[in-house]
Order: structure tokens, then sequence, then C-alpha cells
């Protein structure tokens, strides 16, 4: 295992190299901006699973459920999570998880969610860990830690077969998948390990988890076990060679990029538009510094949220969403969600979260906008029943193309909000 006193040069050069790797996690998934808005989405959606569970109408079914609901946006989070949605998929031949056939057993994880929701601390997590594994539930392994992460992600590391394989081969540990008490075990290595290191890594242990995945997948040289000045050398010059065969990866991210740079042009005619129809106009709040035009894209912008706003529940909510439009008195008037090449999900799930913080403004103008290309897929997203409490929210669709050759002369002639809303397309 790792001394924690006595620091491995050459894990901390091999950590070095994976923050300036243009294909790793660190600079493709945690340093992603639009990573963090997810978080309070997340936990609003597994408050409302417990919630189902406690009234026992959460059903029999993961397709359609608001379970799948809050997997799917996880595992649209990038390489780290794809595929964490696996685990929660009903196996009929092997009758797992088993948290759709037995009352039991489902009103058992809706206990466990539900607390760890309000846990405090590291042992009443870890307590609630231990009650889940007691319970003894097929199928329902520690892949749940990928929930919890969301939750806590100071506290607990996401878990999946290339973070358990990153980590054993780091510390040298026997860490088996499938099972708890190896995933406990796991988390205070990592834990020990990113305290160690705590100048590279972050509290938020998405990163080190990051680190973790990237060496499991065999991204890096393993490190050799003799310590000294040779060995060293071979493993620098093994490391200084990753580069050479990240082409791949480079421009897949590259590609990322330039979405995120098209998104950022989507929310800037949105900025201008909302301007000029007479809206004080906000945009999220971690997308503020992107730079749009010869300026950034909160120039002219809300800095900070009305008092009525900042101080509700829904603050956090409601400056995270894209765009929003709001009156003289401080009233949201409409919010924008786009959407250029990512999953639905997360956009949705946003504007649920926003709906249910605000009640009052139950048909609030909500609005995706995405790609003409995509209208088909957004109906078909609106239409599974996980999102059946669409039906009550006044959500509609904008595509690129109408809104680039629409919106100079709704900016010249537009007033209010009819001319915006006559663009989008019912849902």
């Amino acid at each position: 295992m790792i001394d924690a006193q006595n620091e491995n040069p050459m894990l901390r050069r091999l950590i070095e190299r994976w923050r300036e790797d243009q294909g790793g996690t660190y600079q493709s998934w945690f340093l992603w901006e639009e990573r963090i808005k997810n978080f309070r989405s997340i936990r609003r959606g597994l408050q409302a699973v417990t919630a189902e569970i406690e009234r026992g109408e959460f059903g029999n079914l993961y397709r359609g459920s608001s379970l799948e609901t809050v997997v799917a946006s996880i595992a649209e989070q990038r390489q780290i999570f794809k595929g964490a949605d696996h685990a929660f998929l009903w196996k009929p031949k092997l009758r797992i998880p088993d948290i759709y056939e037995s009352a039991d057993n489902q009103k058992a994880f809706g206990r466990f969610l539900s607390t760890c929701l309000c846990c405090q601390s590291d042992q009443a997590l870890i307590d609630a860990i231990h009650i889940l594994h007691h319970h003894g539930i097929k199928g329902l392994g520690p892949a749940v830690a990928n929930l919890l992460y969301f939750l806590h992600p100071t506290r607990t590391p996401p878990f999946n077969t290339a973070i358990v394989a990153g980590y054993n081969q780091i510390t040298g540990g026997n860490v088996k998948l499938g099972r708890w008490p190896d995933y406990v075990a796991m988390r205070s290595g990592i834990l020990e390990l990113n305290q160690q290191y705590h100048d590279l890594f972050s509290n938020d242990l998405g990163a080190i988890a990051g680190f973790l995945f990237d060496v499991g997948k065999g991204r890096y040289p393993v490190i050799p076990q003799e310590d000294n000045a040779t060995a060293l050398q071979r493993f620098k010059l093994e490391l200084a060679k990753v580069h050479e065969d990240s082409a791949a990866s480079v421009k897949a991210l590259k590609l990322a990029q330039e979405s995120d740079h098209t998104h950022t042009s989507v929310q800037g005619w949105l900025r201008d538009l909302g301007h000029a129809l007479g809206f004080s106009v906000w945009i999220a709040s971690n997308d503020r510094k992107r730079q749009y035009g010869e300026t950034v894209l909160g120039t002219g912008c809300l800095s900070s949220l009305p008092t009525a706003l900042a101080n509700s529940d829904a603050a956090e909510a409601i400056g995270l969403i894209d765009v929003l439009w709001l009156e003289t008195t401080g009233d949201v008037i409409a919010a924008f969600e786009v959407e250029h090449s990512t999953s639905i999900y997360s956009g949705i799930v946003r504007m649920l979260d926003l709906a249910m913080s605000l009640p009052e403004r139950a048909h609030l103008p909500l609005f995706l906008v995405a790609p003409d290309t995509r209208e088909e897929d957004v109906r078909k997203q609106i239409n599974r029943p996980a999102f059946g409490k669409i039906d009550a929210l006044n959500l509609r669709f904008i595509a690129y193309g109408d809104l680039s050759s629409n919106r100079e002369a709704i900016s010249r002639f537009g007033t209010g909000m009819k001319a915006i809303e006559a663009l989008a397309r019912v849902l």
C-alpha cells in the first residue's frame, strides 16, 4: 500500500502528466464546466425516487421510472460514468437487481437513499452502507456509489471496473468488484492517497477517481517496482510517449470543446435577444466568464439573482439554468436550456428541478434549444414515461435554425414574449 509518509516520485510524475494530458479525464471531464450543473438536479431526482418508494408508487420497472431519469443523467457525464445505468437495468434471467420484484428490498433501497441524502458525516454514510449491505439485496452492489458521489462528492468516490483496476495497480491493493466491504476499504485508501497528493488532486473525489479510471484503462505505463534512478528514468521516457498515442482522445476533446463553443454562441444569441426585448438576463453562474465575441458571456447580465430568488430554496437550481429572462420585478419570465450534442436528460432534469422549485410559476415558459436535427430525439425523450411530469409544464422546443434566422428581426421589431413563443414548437 501507499506509505503516507514517503512520497513516490514516479507516482507524483504520473499524476502531473495526467493533469496535463488533454485526452485524460482531468482535462476532458473534471474541468468540464457542464460537469457540476447536474449535482443539484440529481439530488432532487433522488429525492423524488425515495418519495415514490415511500408512497408505494415506484412500481416494478426500471424503464420509465424516476430512477432511470436520474441514472441516465449520470451516465451522460462523459467517460468515467459511461455505462453507469447497467447496474440498475433489470436482468430477468438473473432476477437482479432485486429492487423491482421485492417490495422489502425496494423499501430498504429507498431508506438507504433517504439516509444518504441527509447524512452530515462520513460515519453516517458508512453506517448506511453497512445497513444496505446487511440486507443482501441481490445485484445491488457498490455501483450505487455512483449515486452517492453526486450527493457527497467530497466523501464518496465513484466506483467502476476501471477505477478498481487503477486503485489496485497504484496501491498494490486487492479490491474486488461487487462487494461493499471492498468499496469501503478502497474509499479509505483513496482518501489517504488524495490527502497525500492533495496539491495535485481536489477535495472533490471525482478528480482522483478520474485519475484511477485512466490508470485502470491502461492509458499510462505501469509504475515500476524498483525504486532506483534507472527505473525512474525509464518510466519518465515511457510516460513522455503517452501523448503520441492520444490523438483519438485529443480529437474527441476538441470536438467536445467545439460543442461547448457552439453552446456558448447560442447562449449569446439568447442573451442579446433578451436584452433587445427589454428583459434582464441571467447567464448560468458557471458560464458567465466564457469568452463570447470580444468580451465574456456575462457582459451586461445580472451579476446576482434578485433577492427573492437568491433567498429561495430554488436559488442554486435557478443559477445553473443556461439563460433566464427576468422582468424588472425580478420574476423569471422564461428559461432556456441549450442542448447542443449531449443527451437532453440533463436539460430536462434541470427544467423539472426549476419547475418543482417554483410551483407558483406552473406555466412559466421553458424552452429546450437544440440543433434542428435533434428535434425528433427531443420528442422521443419527452414522451418517455420517466418524464410524465413534463405534461404539466409549459415546455417547448426551439431549433437553432429558426433562432438564427429570426433573432435579428425579433430584436428589431419584437416585444415581450410573443415573438419567441411563436418561434417555439410545442412538445
